[in-house]
């Protein structure tokens, strides 16, 4: 796996590629000491995880990762400052850790995410079979979802869903009637689900029916048919203009 750090103190930053040079299964790619270059190496380097200061000199990571989103790679945030552990978490970091690093906790941390991305990649594995069988058997348009909101369980055609909007782990479920429906559960809990009915995660918060997806802006969002726009991540551009180029 791909790891990348972020920090900007040389004794923090030595100790821990001491660490990690230790287990096997990592390949340090780079590292760096601000965040306006760490912004370019992540797009090009493609980490797999990434271990970030919060504060640095020329700003703080948790503004890099809102605007790159963080659904392609596994976070690990370090910090002499607890009270940033809610604000981590609910960014979507894998895991929190207080300066200074103790090795045993951070390699603990480093080895849940690897067994993590192995059972990520199974999960993609059996996606794409699933995917394949429901379009061979004809049956994808007509599969329905039942989503449990607090009052009530509501059973709806996945058809009928335009997209469906993350925020600290609520989804809010829009419908081409314009209802919404709140459920207690995050967004990554459905993208497997709807990923092979023509959803697409382009973006931390959204995973988007292309379906009722009208104008793509490359400034980085989609125009909705009823209008709304969309956010697209920056990570997600091009998947997401691979996607438009081979809608039939």
């Amino acid at each position: 796996m791909k790891l990348y750090i972020l920090e900007d103190e040389i004794r923090i930053l030595q100790h821990i590629l001491q660490i990690v040079k230790k287990i096997d299964y990592l390949e340090v790619v780079g590292f760096a000491g601000e965040i306006a270059i760490a912004k370019q190496e992540i797009l090009t380097l493609k980490p797999d995880i990434i271990l970030a200061d919060i504060r640095l000199k020329d700003g703080d990571s948790f503004h890099l990762f809102d605007e790159i989103g963080v659904t392609d790679f596994q976070v690990i945030f370090l910090t002499a400052y607890d009270q940033y552990a809610i604000q981590a978490l609910n960014l979507g970091a894998f895991g929190y850790l207080l300066k200074p690093i103790d090795e045993v906790t951070l390699t603990m941390h480093l080895n849940k995410c690897y067994h993590h991305r192995e059972q990520e990649t199974l999960g993609q594995q059996q996606l794409a079979i699933a995917k394949e069988h429901y379009l061979a058997q004809g049956v994808a348009a007509a599969k329905r979802i039942a989503l449990k909101s607090l009052e009530y369980i509501e059973v709806v055609a996945i058809e009928d869903i335009m997209y469906c909007k993350s925020d600290k782990g609520y989804t809010t479920f829009y419908l081409n009637d314009n209802s919404e429906i709140l459920v207690s559960k995050g967004l990554k809990e459905y993208e497997s689900l709807l990923t092979p009915f023509g959803f697409l995660r382009c973006h931390q918060s959204f995973l988007v029916n292309f379906k009722y997806v009208k104008k793509y802006y490359r400034e980085g969002y989609l125009q909705m048919e009823n209008k709304e726009n969309i956010l697209v991540s920056s990570r997600k551009k091009e998947e997401v203009l691979r996607y438009l180029e081979n809608i039939a």
